[in-house]
């Protein structure tokens, strides 16, 4: 019975644990790939796929609206641009609240760009197409906002 509550109580803690913290070496290389420009804050075009997973975690952007590179590692290191992997059996069926700009928000901090044509089905699923890694595809983004490839 112990071992069953011990069991319980780690499996409650990690619930409530960030997604992943990422390490510096892991935040730095990600923010040399990010700031393409190499200027020290990332543009409007570098920052997209950021700021949409700091919208989708409900992290605060900065007060100015610029993302340097210590706001960036910050947010980086407490697991804001990690994103979690799709449930099985995603994209799942249910009654969705996101609206069509939260859907999109998602898939963009999964990387997706040029995300198109969303629109919600009868199983309450946002269906669309993107760009993901140089390749276009079809999307869907769940109640639970699972997001789904259509290569995955």
């Amino acid at each position: 019975m112990r071992k069953l509550l011990a069991v319980a109580a780690l499996a409650a803690t990690c619930a409530v644990l960030p997604a992943y913290a990422a390490t510096d070496a892991e935040c730095t290389a990600m923010w040399t790939k990010a700031d393409v420009n190499n200027d020290g804050v990332l543009s409007d075009s570098e920052a997209m796929r950021y700021s949409a997973a700091m919208r989708v975690r409900d992290a605060q952007l900065p007060a100015d609206g610029r993302l340097t590179q210590a706001a960036f590692v910050e947010a980086c290191k407490a697991g804001v641009y990690t994103m979690d992997k799709a449930e099985a059996g995603a994209p799942l069926k249910g009654s969705n609240s996101f609206t069509e700009g939260q859907a999109k928000d998602r898939a963009i901090a999964w990387g997706a760009t040029g995300v198109n044509d969303l629109t919600k089905d009868a199983d309450g699923i946002w269906r669309g197409t993107a760009t993901m890694e140089g390749k276009p595809t079809e999307l869907a983004v769940d109640y639970k906002g699972n997001v789904v490839f259509a290569d995955q």
